[in-house]
C-alpha cells in the first residue's frame, strides 16, 4: 500500500478560489424532528441570503432528534428520505454545498448516526455513518456503527467526514489525509466540561494533517448535558479562522484552499513519515 500523500497532482488546489463557510450552531429540541428542521431551515435561509452567500453550510450532529436514544428507533428518519429530499432541494435552490451535520437514520430497522453531503447541484456525494460510538452516552446500546471512512469531493476539493467522538482517533484523520483530504468536516454534540479537549483535538487534527478542520457543535442543554458551541474553522497551520461563542449563532469564515498545498510543501511531514516503524 502506498503510504505517501499526493501533494501536487491535484491542479484544482492551485486554482481554487477562497470559500466562505457557514456553521449553523444551534440548540436541538430532544426528540422533535419537525421542530428542529423548522429551526434549521430558518437559519440556513438566513445564511444563504446574507450579503456574502456561503459556498458551504455545515450543520451539527443529530440535528433531527438530538440524543433521544431511548426512542430513536421510532423517530429516526426512515432511510433518511425526508432529510435527503429537504437538504438536496436547499442545496440545489441556493447553489450551496450542504454538509448536513448528521441525522438519526433508520436503515432496515437499525439506526445509524449519518452525515449526508450534497453538492451545489443538490446531488448527494457522500453518506458517512459514525464509526466510533460514544459509550459515555450509551450510543452503542441504540445505534449501529458505520463500517467505512469517507472521502468526498466538492468543487474538485477532497474532503473527509467525522462525527464528534471520531476526532479522538488520530488514525482516522491521518488515513483521510493520506487518501487526499484537504478539508475535514466535523459535526458534533460535544458537551461540557470538555471544551479544552474539543479545541485541542480539532487543532491537533489540523496541524498534524496540514488540512482545514471545519467543525460545527450544538448549544443548549439536553437530558442533563450542557453543550457549549464553540464551532470552529481552523487552518492547516492550526490558526483559528473563526470560532463561535456558547449561544446560537451562524459562525462564518473564509478559507483559502491554496494554503493546504503551501503548508504541505513548506513542512513535508507526509514525505518524512516512516510508517514501517510505527504501524502494525
Amino acid at each position: 500500500m502506498d503510504q505517501s500523500i499526493n501533494q501536487s497532482s491535484n491542479p484544482a488546489i492551485h486554482q481554487a478560489a477562497p470559500w466562505r463557510i457557514a456553521l449553523i450552531q444551534c440548540d436541538i429540541a430532544l426528540g422533535e424532528p419537525g421542530v428542529n428542521r423548522a429551526k434549521l431551515e430558518l437559519a440556513m435561509e438566513r445564511a444563504a441570503s446574507a450579503g456574502e452567500k456561503p459556498d458551504v453550510i455545515l450543520l451539527p450532529e443529530l440535528w433531527n432528534t438530538g440524543y433521544a436514544l431511548t426512542e430513536i428507533g421510532e423517530i429516526a428518519d426512515p432511510e433518511g428520505r425526508d432529510s435527503r429530499e429537504w437538504l438536496a432541494a436547499f442545496a440545489r435552490r441556493h447553489g450551496i454545498h450542504v454538509v448536513g451535520g448528521s441525522i438519526a437514520e433508520n436503515r432496515g430497522g437499525q439506526v445509524y448516526n449519518t452525515m449526508l453531503v450534497f453538492n451545489r447541484s443538490g446531488v448527494e456525494v457522500a453518506a458517512y455513518s459514525k464509526i466510533h460510538l460514544f459509550r459515555l452516552m450509551e450510543e452503542e446500546k441504540y445505534l449501529q456503527p458505520g463500517g467505512q471512512s469517507m472521502i468526498f469531493e466538492l468543487d474538485g476539493q477532497q474532503a473527509g467526514a467525522m462525527i464528534c467522538y471520531d476526532i479522538r482517533f488520530p488514525e482516522l484523520a491521518r488515513s483521510l489525509a493520506l487518501r487526499g483530504a484537504e478539508l475535514l468536516f466535523v459535526a458534533a454534540e460535544w458537551p461540557q466540561p470538555r471544551l479544552n479537549h474539543w479545541r485541542t483535538l480539532l487543532t491537533a487534527r489540523a496541524i498534524e494533517n496540514q488540512m482545514y478542520v471545519i467543525a460545527c457543535n450544538r448549544t443548549g442543554t439536553s437530558g442533563g448535558d450542557e453543550f457549549f458551541g464553540h464551532s470552529m474553522i481552523i487552518d492547516p497551520w492550526g490558526e483559528i479562522v473563526a470560532e463561535g461563542g456558547e449561544g446560537e449563532d451562524i459562525v462564518t469564515g473564509i478559507i483559502d484552499l491554496t494554503l493546504v498545498d503551501q503548508v504541505r510543501r513548506r513542512i513535508p511531514v507526509f514525505a518524512d513519515r516512516r510508517p514501517q516503524l510505527y504501524e502494525w
